[in-house]
Parts: structure tokens; C-alpha cells; sequence
């Protein structure tokens, strides 16, 4: 009894690891090493004996050393999503292998976009695994998202063995798994959905990937502070992170890459979400804009540029009298911030007194932007309203505004010009550092070049 006792412990230890990082401790400390993290330590048991894996059938031989210019890339095209937007944040495309995690809000959308996207590409056998709903729910969204059939499998199963059992009888050519958080292996002794499932299904997903060239799309849940759920790891682990976004009162929806390796991490895509499905929108400035009342003060047009995509946005400014003492600051879809920052240059560089103003901030239509080109119409629309004087609705601005108040040059200039001169803006307030070698006379606007904040000013407001 004593042996088997030993024999017993000797088989089963505990660890640490980092909820962060991944980082393995033999006992539980307060501050991560490696990534500096507190209270990321997470026990977990782990066996010596070897552990019942799912055995993946692999296609290509044991990998063997090559040289760097004998690697071809032109072998493995990118598959077309046949949806414009979706391939532009992937890149131009899924790549074959490759491990995409996709995560959201609930009930942004998330598993709405996946099953239009592979409904509409009926030349690739797809298997959908959901661990949330049932194959009646699924096939009761797919009737009124569209019409499309294609060669799409559904499954309703948590088991990530029984899972790769139902991989080995398909056969499929992408796989999708709505969500990682609802998968569990047999390999690891917790519940679904704690980190160590996550990373270990997570981990066991990207195996078969590459050892069988065949794409997987993760949905993964979100946390009340917009992270992806489970370990950080676990971005780290997959090709491509990409996040859904958009506020559930609006009809907009924002798809933005987070990390990609195929590709750039500046792509943007939106949609607008209908009882049938999501649209995508290839004239994003046309919904952004609301109608261009006359009389209005607080609303100022600009040029902003998110990955490839010019378009125009309204920003919307209040201004009033701090009721309660302490001005309140608020800005909804741009960085608080960076609104202090451009609120003092005003005070210090060109004398308007806002210190003792509630300021609010608002991007319409629920989008976020971070394009520093922005600047100079949120400091406008923020004078309009403290003033209550109206911006002329058929003039633009684009311009970052500097610390000591002076409008710094902006990437893109001419897509800019060319994206408000063809939504019918007469004018358009510009860096004058970026009219260097500009051709103005193309564009069918009127260019106003300015040096500083108070240029800008007397242009607008006269």
C-alpha cells in the first residue's frame, strides 16, 4: 500500500503557470518573472504519465532543413472568402494552414459572419463545430442569412477527441470552432474553458493546421475589458487575431486585425448588420455622415484613413458650463486622452478658456477611430460648440494638431482630398507641409493649407 502510495505521488505534480505568459513555476509566486505580471499564477496538475492525446493524421513527411532562398511561397494561394472586406483584414485572404482567432462582444455578430462567410464559398468542404448551439439553431440563422447552401458539415460537439474523429470522417478543407472556450480535451484534468484547456485545445487545433495545411477559424469570447478571453498566450499561439466590434444600439460593425503574420495589422473592415445577415459596406463615409443639417453647432467633417480605406467622419461636440464643480470629460470612439491633451493646447496656445467647461466628445455612428488626422476637426467641433457657431457643412479637415499648436503633416494626403471631393466638399482644410509636390489642380476641391491652429480657425470660423 505504502509503495503504490509513492508510486502514485510520483506520477502526479503540481505547477504554476502564468495566466499571461505561460511561464511554469514549481510554486506559486505574487509577480510573473518573466512577464511582471501580479496574481497570474494558476495551479495546475500535471501527470507523468503520458496522456491519452487525439492522434492526427499527418500528410507530409518528418520536416528536413532548408535553405532559405530554395522556399517557395507561390505553392499555397490564398483562399477567397468571396467577401471583399473580410479578405482585405486577412490580408488578400485565408491562407491555407494558417490558425485565425475571431473574437467579440455577445451577440455582435460573430457567429453570424463566420456562417455567411462559409455559406457563400461552396467549392470548399467546410466542418462547423459549435459547443453553444444546436444544429436546429444553426440551421434556423443559415435560412434567413441567406440562401446559399454550400458544402458546409455542422456538428454540435465539446469533446475535442470526439471532434478530430469527426475531422477524420469528413475530411474538410476549413474548419471553424464556435468557440474555443466550449472545447475540453480529455489530455487535461479541469473544466472547459480554464486556461489550461484553452491553451492545450488551442495548441492541439494549431497541430493539425500545419501538419495538414487546412485553415481553422477560432470565435472566442471577450472580457468585460475587451482582452480575448482565457490566457494571453493564447494570441500568441494562433496566425491572425481578429476583433469584432460596434456598439449592439447601432447598425455598424467594425472588423479589425490585431495581429496578422500574412499581412498588415491596419486593415479595416465594415459592415452593416440586418435581419439577413451582415452587409458589407464599400462606401463606409456615406453611413457615417448623418444629414448635414444647417444651423448646427458642435459638428465638424473629417478625412480619416483606417488601413486602406479613406473615408469621412462626423465628430460631435458639446460644450457647457461644469454644473457640479468639476468638469466632466467624456469622449465616445476616440482617446480620452489625447482630448485633454488637444483641450490644454487650446487654453495655452491660442487663449480659450475651457477649464472650467464640461466637454463632451462623440464619433458618430459608434466608430472608433485612431488616426492622429482627426485632431484639427475635434478641436474645431469643440470651439463651434463653445462659441455656438456653425461650421460650414461643405468644408473638411484633415491635420494632426502638435503640442505647441501647430498642425503637423498627415500620411495619404491625396486619398484624403480625393474621398471629400467626391462626397461633394467644396473645401478642405490641409498641413501646408503637405503640399509639397501636390497637384491640387486634379481634385475638383479648393485645398487650404495651414501652418498653425489659429489659421485654421480663421478659415473656419472667420
Amino acid at each position: 500500500m505504502c509503495l503504490s502510495y509513492i508510486d502514485y505521488m510520483a506520477k502526479e505534480k503540481s505547477v504554476f503557470l502564468c495566466n499571461e505568459c505561460g511561464y511554469e513555476s514549481p510554486k506559486w509566486s505574487g509577480k510573473c518573472p518573466s512577464c511582471g505580471a501580479w496574481n497570474s499564477f494558476v495551479e495546475r496538475v500535471v501527470r507523468n504519465t503520458p496522456s491519452a492525446r487525439p492522434v492526427v493524421q499527418s500528410e507530409r513527411m518528418l520536416s528536413q532543413p532548408m535553405l532559405i532562398d530554395d522556399v517557395r511561397t507561390d505553392s499555397l494561394p490564398r483562399i477567397d472568402m468571396r467577401d471583399a472586406e473580410l479578405n482585405r483584414v486577412l490580408g488578400g485572404g485565408l491562407v491555407p494552414g494558417s490558425l485565425v482567432l475571431l473574437g467579440g462582444e455577445p451577440g455582435i455578430g460573430k457567429s453570424t459572419l463566420v456562417l455567411q462567410t462559409i455559406l457563400g464559398i461552396p467549392d470548399r468542404k467546410v466542418l462547423y463545430v459549435s459547443g453553444e448551439e444546436s444544429v436546429q439553431q444553426i440551421k434556423l440563422r443559415a435560412d434567413r442569412i441567406t440562401h446559399e447552401r454550400g458544402n458546409c458539415h455542422i456538428v454540435c460537439e465539446t469533446s475535442l477527441e470526439t471532434v478530430f474523429t469527426h475531422i477524420k470522417n469528413v475530411n474538410p478543407e476549413l474548419l471553424v470552432v464556435d468557440s474555443i472556450q466550449t472545447m475540453c480535451s480529455e489530455a487535461v484534468e479541469s473544466s472547459p474553458g480554464s486556461m489550461s484547456q484553452v491553451r492545450e485545445c488551442t495548441a492541439m487545433l494549431l497541430k493539425f493546421a500545419k501538419e495538414n495545411n487546412v485553415p481553422v477559424i477560432l470565435i472566442g469570447h471577450i472580457t468585460k475589458d475587451g482582452a480575448i478571453a482565457g490566457p494571453k498566450i493564447l494570441e500568441h499561439i494562433v496566425d491572425v487575431v481578429i476583433q469584432f466590434e460596434g456598439d449592439q444600439h447601432y447598425l455598424y460593425r467594425v472588423l479589425r486585425s490585431i495581429k496578422n503574420r500574412f499581412g498588415s495589422t491596419a486593415e479595416l473592415g465594415i459592415y452593416e448588420m440586418r435581419r439577413e445577415g451582415l452587409r458589407q459596406v464599400s462606401n463606409p463615409s456615406e453611413l457615417l455622415l448623418s444629414d448635414r443639417h444647417s444651423g448646427m453647432s458642435g459638428i465638424a467633417i473629417a478625412s480619416a484613413i483606417e488601413g486602406v480605406s479613406p473615408f469621412l467622419i462626423e465628430a460631435q461636440a458639446l460644450v457647457s458650463t461644469a454644473a457640479y464643480g468639476t468638469p466632466q470629460r467624456s469622449a465616445t470612439g476616440f482617446d480620452g486622452k489625447r482630448m485633454n491633451m488637444l483641450l490644454a493646447v487650446l487654453e495655452k496656445r491660442v487663449g480659450f478658456k475651457l477649464a472650467q467647461k464640461d466637454v463632451y466628445l462623440n464619433i458618430a455612428g459608434g466608430l472608433r477611430v485612431n488616426d492622429p488626422a482627426i485632431d484639427l476637426s475635434v478641436i474645431s467641433a469643440i470651439l463651434s460648440s463653445n462659441m455656438d457657431v456653425e461650421i460650414e457643412p461643405t468644408i473638411c479637415m484633415a491635420g494632426e494638431v502638435g503640442l505647441s499648436g501647430e498642425i503637423r503633416p498627415v500620411n495619404r494626403i491625396e486619398q484624403r482630398i480625393a474621398e471629400a471631393a467626391k462626397l461633394g466638399f467644396k473645401q478642405i482644410i490641409v498641413p501646408r507641409s503637405n503640399m509639397k509636390g501636390l497637384d491640387i489642380s486634379r481634385f475638383g476641391i479648393e485645398v487650404l493649407p495651414v501652418n498653425k491652429v489659429e489659421e485654421a480657425f480663421r478659415l473656419v470660423f472667420g
